[in-house]
């Protein structure tokens, strides 16, 4: 097979992996989010906190409490950091909130401790903490008059001058539930609660057809496309045309079609909720907890829209987040292709040969690794024990661990939208930086 071809096989299969796998029910309460914050949410209940005015000590702790709480990886922190960093936010509290929340949330921290050990997980912790807001001082006082300009030009949304209504904070407390309910891996949400099984040799048939178009290896915890992932990007594509029509002008009027592509969304998510398998040659379909858990969700957000908020504050927080889909999806679609198409030219061999030791250019490689072998939150857990069993060093190992969630090639391309190029590529610089540093020091210090 050319090279080429290899390429774009492996940029298909990465693309199909994560739209299967990743997107419905951690990107789309994300987006909601993030246009509830511009929407629904004055100005001021952001800069009081979070703004280039508020006391550091506060904004940067509000930052860090705040991510702490939230275990996404980067491509979905992305669209939450938009939202506050259009609504107000300071340049460093906001930036602190980006760097922590997928490098250091509880549930991040909390399994890295139980699969690699507790060192590895203090290290992290502690090294997320002081660079995260090291870079958010850092990057305020390099862009302190760009960002004083922005803040006395800075268009006040839908919102501005009113006070944060109850209403709203029921309706982002319901969003955050749901985001929540759609990426926490614990028992209860994945537990089967019924099922139901039947012949369906045609399915089988076509996941080995899937297998074979869009091969991966599930010892380097890579995720292919199977039955229930191709249902999903099925219904994507059918998504995505009935949610340009319905909502590109959804803050002028809602109608039909906005009606259409809700209750598309509504019927996606559900889906995705499911948990579908092939066994043998028969189909199995399990409700599980994560499915109730989402209807509940999505039935409290349709009575808090219609009861509490009324029809035009809710036509503004639907325009406001298809906005920041239309902005970032594309981007992040190019971005996943293209990592795909570059992570099969990466062998595990060559880890040994440039990691093995905790060395400048070892740690520098650690950070490469994580940059072209993005893998979505946690996962990044699991492929660190395989680095590890290869011969990594604990020191690039924990520079990989600081890396893989932050400077995945599509959430640069991202950044790059709601910042501009040249904040953008600080940022990389200086989050590259201290990965490597991080690697460095935890290697020097404990990682023998």
């Amino acid at each position: 097979m050319a090279w080429w071809q290899e390429a774009l096989r492996g940029g298909l299969t990465g693309l199909g992996s994560y739209l299967a796998a990743h997107v419905l029910l951690c990107l789309v309460p994300a987006f909601f989010i993030a246009g509830a914050l511009a929407a629904l949410v004055p100005k001021e209940a952001i800069t009081r906190y979070l703004g280039s005015k508020a006391r550091r000590p506060v904004a940067y702790g509000a930052a860090v409490a705040a991510g702490s709480t939230l275990a996404v990886c980067s491509c979905t922190i992305v669209p939450l950091f938009a939202g506050i960093y259009r609504k107000g936010a300071g340049l460093g509290p906001a930036i602190t909130f980006l760097f922590f929340a997928p490098a250091a949330n509880v549930m991040a921290i909390a399994y890295t401790g139980a699969a690699l050990g507790i060192d590895l997980a203090i290290a992290r912790l502690a090294l997320s903490l002081l660079f995260s807001i090291a870079i958010g001082i850092t990057m305020a006082r390099l862009f302190r008059r760009e960002e004083s300009v922005r803040a006395a030009a800075r268009d006040t949304g839908f919102a501005a001058g009113e006070p944060l209504r109850g209403d709203v904070v029921l309706l982002v407390a319901l969003l955050f539930a749901l985001l929540i309910a759609g990426t926490l891996q614990v028992g209860w949400l994945s537990g089967s609660l019924a099922s139901g099984s039947f012949d369906a040799p045609a399915a089988a048939r076509f996941e080995r057809w899937l297998a074979r178009v869009l091969p991966f290896d599930a010892s380097r915890q890579e995720e292919g496309v199977g039955v229930h992932g191709a249902l999903k990007i099925a219904l994507l594509a059918l998504l995505a045309p009935l949610a340009w029509r319905g909502l590109d002008h959804v803050d002028a009027k809602a109608t039909r079609a906005t009606a259409l592509a809700l209750g598309a969304l509504v019927v996606t998510l559900l889906v995705a909720s499911l948990r579908i398998v092939v066994a043998g040659e028969r189909l199995e379909v399990h409700l599980v907890g994560r499915t109730l858990a989402i209807a509940g969700g999505l039935a409290a957000l349709l009575f808090v829209a219609r009861r509490r908020l009324g029809e035009l504050r809710t036509r503004q927080w639907l325009w406001e987040s298809w906005r920041f889909a239309k902005q970032i999806v594309p981007i992040l679609l190019i971005g996943v292709f293209c990592v795909g198409a570059v992570r099969g030219f990466i062998k595990p061999e060559w880890i040994r040969a440039v990691a093995g030791e905790n060395t400048l250019l070892g740690n520098l490689a650690g950070v490469g690794f994580g940059v072209l072998m993005y893998f979505p939150t946690l996962v990044e857990v699991p492929i660190a024990q395989l680095f590890l069993s290869l011969g990594m060093h604990r020191g690039p190992l924990l520079a990989y661990l600081m890396a893989d969630p932050e400077l995945s090639l599509q959430s640069i391309l991202i950044t790059s939208a709601i910042l501009g190029r040249k904040k953008t590529w600080t940022y990389v610089a200086l989050v590259a930086a201290a990965a490597t540093a991080s690697g460095w020091i935890y290697g020097r210090v404990l990682g023998g």
